[in-house]
């Protein structure tokens, strides 16, 4: 269920009341002596952030020095509660210039009052968005001096905001020119064993847009994911012909999105925001295309000597390349003096991490490139402990590449004016947790 918070308190360091606002009737009044008693005066604020005390419960969070605490009566859904806190803190901050804290609260009792009346009915989250808010509450609080000036007037028509469907975009935007930017941005994991077998491997991606469009346009993008191209033939009554189709895994989306729409058309349809923002987020765990293979050959040659080979080959397209590639070979800490042959790019060692770093500034695609170095140790009359290798971590950017093989099909704007659009697609692969064991 919701929060159903029976109040909701905001306390200083001290323990004193600053604001407070009582949403129901089962809880009474002093509520905040339990927390004060049984949670602060025993040193337990940082222990754990739920509290039950005597059938109720106390969900606190300290901004600045601030304590905000929700009492809940009932079984509650902790996580949305938490989530109100944190939207709660930025729409204040908004109202107060960027500010929240102790003073910015004395300061701003009344608004702060009229807000929590508008966020939150009878314990249960309402609309939180600044944008919304601000159309209707437009009284301005008082802003820190340090903070930067309200850039935008609210615009009319605050009603249609509120109850209608699109209350993250507010109308009458107009544009000289509309555009679109779409950045389809991975970061790919993999973990390598010294044989070069896949232990594991997975792909987290996002993608990100920037809209500068007039007016209420009704994007729709497409996909090369496999159920969506499946649902989309059925509907069409013809196959697609799309190349490598690919599957999704924990897939969340922007709230734009019309998710009736996705369930049942399997189409990414939406409003969008105006400006930047993350329209989804998603895994992938099978298919993978690596974007780089390392063979690495350690040998150690008695008690001071080491040799170290690496090679890396990248696997994508010959017309593409990486950037700052980076690989990191772990030594010994008794290292010494090392000496070095690179095909490519600069190596050095690096003591403070105890690492070889190799670095390659463009690395083409299709192409390998090695590195061979000898490492000499300090010889020590201890008896010598084994030496656990860690792996070898990379770090790189490759553009206009996807380790999951997701591809834009298409993206279509529909605006009732008709007006043309100008839209930019950008893919890029960076480097997670790419770690290989040597």
């Amino acid at each position: 269920m919701p929060v159903a918070a029976s109040a909701i308190y905001f306390l200083n360091l001290r323990g004193d009341v600053l604001i407070n606002r009582l949403y129901r009737d089962d809880v009474g009044g002093n509520m905040v002596d339990a927390f004060r008693m049984h949670i602060m005066q025993t040193k337990e604020l940082g222990t754990c952030p739920v509290r039950q005390i005597g059938g109720c419960s106390f969900l606190y969070m300290r901004i600045s020095n601030v304590y905000i605490v929700i009492v809940v009566s009932s079984n509650a859904n902790v996580a949305c509660a938490f989530k109100f806190v944190v939207e709660a803190v930025a729409l204040f901050k908004s109202y107060f210039g960027g500010a929240f804290d102790e003073d910015a609260i004395r300061n701003n009792f009344v608004l702060i009052y009229e807000l929590l009346d508008e966020i939150m009915d009878f314990g249960y989250p309402q609309n939180l968005s600044p944008e919304i808010l601000k159309l209707y509450i437009t009284q301005e609080g008082v802003r820190s001096p340090f903070s930067s000036k309200p850039s935008d007037k609210p615009v009319p028509n605050a009603t249609l905001q509120v109850t209608g469907a699109v209350g993250w975009r507010r109308e009458g935007l107009v544009y000289k020119k509309n555009e679109v930017f779409l950045d389809i941005v991975e970061s790919v994991n993999l973990l390598m064993s010294s044989k070069g077998s896949v232990l594991r491997c997975d792909v987290t991606g996002k993608i990100l847009m920037k809209c500068f469009l007039s007016g209420m346009p009704d994007l729709k993008l497409g996909l090369n994911d496999k159920i969506g191209l499946e649902k989309e033939s059925q509907l069409k009554s013809r196959p697609i012909k799309s190349g490598k189709t690919i599957e999704l895994d924990d897939v969340t989306f922007h709230q734009c999105v019309n998710l009736t729409r996705f369930n049942s058309e399997k189409t990414v349809s939406f409003v969008p925001p105006d400006g930047e923002f993350e329209l989804m987020k998603y895994r992938i765990t099978e298919g993978v295309n690596l974007p780089f293979r390392v063979l690495p050959t350690i040998k150690e040659l008695g008690r001071t000597r080491m040799e170290v080979n690496v090679k890396v080959k990248s696997v994508f397209g010959a017309k593409m390349f990486a950037l700052g590639v980076v690989v990191k070979v772990p030594v010994p800490k008794q290292t010494a003096k090392t000496s070095f042959q690179v095909t490519s790019g600069r190596a050095k060692y690096n003591a403070s991490i105890d690492c070889l770093v190799w670095k390659i500034r463009k690395f083409p695609g299709q192409t390998e490139s090695t590195m061979s170095a000898e490492v000499e140790l300090i010889s020590t009359m201890a008896e010598k402990k084994s030496w656990t290798r860690p792996p070898i971590q990379m770090e790189f950017q490759v553009p206009m590449f996807t380790a999951s093989g997701l591809r834009v099909r298409f993206l279509k704007v529909w605006e009732k004016s008709g007006y043309n659009t100008v839209e930019w697609v950008r893919y890029i692969t960076k480097a997670g947790s790419y770690e290989i064991r040597c």
